[in-house]
């Protein structure tokens, strides 16, 4: 399982790091462990970055729909929880 710290990156650092695996032509694994980032976290941002440019892979979402099927969700669990409320408080027939 994975740990109980998570080291956040900046944005300009993850587009830095895109940026040198997609221009210097050595492998995520090289680039990340010469920067200190682990190769996983590297892949997912290069294949997020792949996926926003439309590059990705047939039916996988860019960030922009990621977000937008995460604020759905919210809004849908949301929205049951409202309904379960009101039923309980509709009087019996």
């Amino acid at each position: 399982m994975g740990s109980k710290y998570t080291k956040r990156y900046s944005a300009e650092y993850r587009r830095d790091a895109i940026e040198l695996v997609r221009s210097s032509g050595r492998t995520v694994t090289e680039v990340a462990r010469e920067l200190g980032v682990s190769p996983e976290s590297l892949h997912n941002w290069v294949r997020r970055d792949q996926a926003d440019r439309g590059e990705g892979a047939p039916g996988e979402l860019t960030s922009a729909e990621r977000e937008e099927l995460k604020r759905l969700r919210r809004q849908n669990r949301e929205q049951r929880q409202t309904n379960e409320i009101l039923k309980k408080r509709r009087p019996s027939s």
